[in-house]
């Protein structure tokens, strides 16, 4: 198995797993690169679904990607979430339309408007991220069509500088006999946001029943509603399982009802747990709804750190260096119980071992917090925080 070389936190590595291929990116330009050359060899479809289409380079050669394919007869289609990618220029979907790409908004303000549930579907965002080229690869996880290489400054001396996107990250890209999975989870998605008639799910896939084969991959597409399955319910099903250790890394975390208890049990039959979050975020006030956390975290014996000079977009869980959660679903409310999201759940040590490769090259430039950290804030720091924790159904 190809490896991560700690020094470079950017290289990507593959994992097999159940006969499917796993690619883990966890920076935008390698990703990108890699999406632009799968687009181009595409031969019936190029099925594209995020939550933030940017209005930077990196969109516009995706776009133009886009555009050439569905020119050539290919069936291509562009579902991305109206509010995530409201800074983007309309022009853009435009030339996308023009150009032949089937191009959906989810939730626009506009459909808001014209139902009685207005603030309903304002509040619902579709925040997955699935790339599906043909019936060959598939991409996944957490990074959205945006290249943030140019949000913030690379630190002079830091290692793990990437000119073409400072967020850290983990995406997937995958090939294999379950690659169709994928492919029907955007179908869903995409039948979901036209307003088409979709089945439910069957009883066990809604459960979060898991194979307990050496090996498996598991994918849900959730979100509220028998439809999907429930965020929650994948978290709890992992975390009530757990033996030894668990690992979470998670851009917005603040866990509610059964999460939390399930991690607060976990303390409780003296598991390790280890919890990294970004120490910068693009969302402030979501930052200060987990500091609200902090100090109960820090009581239950949670090991808390927070990753220095880089903003933490990854959403991964680990337990017992065996179960893997790795896709679009942050722990807080709104991926828990409100937005779309996509999880996969991967049963493989080999590829546990390299998400906590990648998790410990972000460790070794964080800072751990400690109480004495909690107490050095101020009363307006603290007041934020009780006031977004307050809001945190809203963040």
């Amino acid at each position: 198995m190809p490896d991560i070389d700690p020094k470079t936190p950017g290289a990507v590595t593959c994992v097999f797993v159940a006969g499917n291929s796993l690619e883990l990116f966890t920076q935008s330009h390698l990703l990108f690169e890699a999406m632009l050359v799968d687009i181009a060899a595409a031969k019936k479809c190029v099925w594209l679904e995020t939550y933030i289409f940017a209005n930077d380079r990196a969109s516009y050669a995706i776009a133009d990607a886009l555009v050439l394919r569905a020119k050539e007869g290919l069936d291509v289609r562009l579902l991305y979430d109206a509010l995530g990618s409201q800074h983007t220029s309309p022009a853009i979907f435009k030339i996308l339309s023009a150009g032949g790409v089937q191009v959906h908004a989810y939730h626009p303000i506009k459909e808001a408007l014209r139902s009685i549930a207005a603030l309903v579907i304002l509040n619902r965002r579709d925040h997955r991220k699935l790339l599906v080229i043909d019936n060959r690869c598939a991409y996944f996880g957490g990074m959205n069509i945006n290249d943030h290489g140019h949000l913030f400054r690379p630190l002079p001396g830091d290692p793990t500088v990437d000119p073409a996107g400072a967020w850290r990250d983990i995406h997937i890209r995958m090939m294999g006999p379950q690659q169709p999975e994928v492919a029907h989870s955007f179908e869903r998605s995409w039948m979901h946001a036209k307003g088409q008639k979709m089945p439910r799910r069957p009883s066990d896939y809604r459960r979060v029943k898991l194979l307990q084969n050496p090996e498996s991959i598991h994918f849900f597409d959730t979100g509220p509603g028998l439809k999907f399955s429930r965020a929650p319910r994948v978290f709890r099903r992992l975390l009530r399982a757990a033996n030894h250790s668990v690992l979470i890394v998670m851009a917005y975390f603040i866990p509610v009802g059964r999460v939390m208890g399930e991690i607060t049990r976990a303390r409780k039959r003296n598991l390790r747990v280890h919890v990294m979050v970004p120490g910068m975020t693009d969302v402030p006030i979501a930052q200060h709804g987990a500091w609200y956390l902090y100090r109960k975290l820090l009581r239950m014996g949670v090991h808390l750190y927070e990753r220095k000079n880089r903003v933490v977009h990854t959403k991964a869980m680990v337990i017992d260096r065996h179960w893997t959660v790795v896709g679009s679903a942050n722990m807080d409310p709104r991926s828990l119980y409100i937005n779309l999201e996509f999880m996969a759940v991967i049963r493989s040590r080999p590829f546990a071992q390299a998400v906590i490769r990648i998790t410990r090259s972000e460790l070794r430039r964080s800072r751990r917090i400690r109480f004495s950290d909690c107490e050095k804030r101020t009363l307006k720091q603290r007041f934020l925080s009780t006031l977004a924790y307050s809001c945190r159904w809203w963040l």
